[in-house]
């Protein structure tokens, strides 16, 4: 924006002090040659023209920085891979629950992703594509995976308790020794998946997708809440058990 405007000229110094009281008479010898320099300056076209050169360069900066938009967004899910890959196989979380988090909040799809004994409780992964994804002996306590397709991928072994599983794509996956202790299942499609030995003690299993499970050899089913009509009795008929339920997993909340 534009702020010059033309001075007029202060004038002879007599005329500019006069009627002013004689305490101001420094102040206005100060002002005086400052008025003068306002007033040249204001009639120079050139000082103008820097001025809409400055506005102009604000234009340009404003357009390049939108243009490049797209490759600060790729240098950002960069470094977000970075944090996720460099951390493979470590134990604590190194970072990845945020990295994880980000690259999903912008659609990029974790299909294959290796989390093998990751520390990742509490991440929020709600519609996440992690399709053949390795959660092998993951701590993931207290996370959100509704909507989420871990078709074919590997939670054996890992730890699910109080986790949001609901609407989960979970065909062919393998859940077994899994520990789904209070996880909720509701609308969860297991088609072909592997829960032997799992702990699905005191889950909510309602509306679950649960007629071509592959095996339940062992799957502990103790306190489970809304299972489907007929599935108790199928899933006790192959091998699943009913133990007494671990008194430090608590039944299954009624948040979505």
């Amino acid at each position: 924006m534009i702020l010059r405007f033309k001075h007029n000229p202060p004038g002879a110094w007599r005329s500019y002090a006069a009627g002013k009281p004689g305490w101001l008479r420094p102040l206005l010898a100060l002002e005086w040659p400052f008025a003068w320099l306002a007033y040249t300056f204001s009639r120079w076209s050139f000082l103008e023209v820097l001025e809409y050169f400055g506005s102009f360069s604000v234009l340009i900066a404003v357009i390049f920085y939108f243009s490049e938009a797209g490759d600060r967004l790729k240098q950002k899910h960069y470094q977000a891979w970075q944090v996720v890959n460099t951390a493979q196989h470590m134990g604590g979380s190194g970072g990845r629950i945020e990295a994880l988090a980000e690259l999903n909040s912008d659609g990029v799809p974790l299909v294959g992703v290796d989390l093998s004994s990751a520390f990742l409780q509490g991440v929020q992964l709600p519609k996440a594509r992690l399709a053949r994804a390795n959660f092998t002996g993951a701590d993931l306590r207290n996370s959100n995976f509704e909507f989420a397709d871990l078709s074919y991928a590997s939670l054996n072994g890992a730890n699910f308790r109080q986790s949001n599983l609901n609407r989960t794509l979970l065909i062919s996956a393998d859940l077994r020794d899994a520990d789904l202790c209070a996880a909720r299942f509701r609308g969860a499609d297991l088609s072909n998946a592997t829960l032997d030995a799992a702990d699905l003690g005191n889950g909510d299993l309602s509306g679950i997708k649960w007629q071509e499970i592959k095996s339940v050899t062992g799957t502990n089913l103790a306190g489970v809440k809304n299972p489907p009509e007929g599935f108790l009795a199928w899933a006790l008929g192959h091998g699943a058990v009913q133990l007494e339920s671990d008194p430090n997993c608590p039944i299954a909340g009624d948040n979505p």
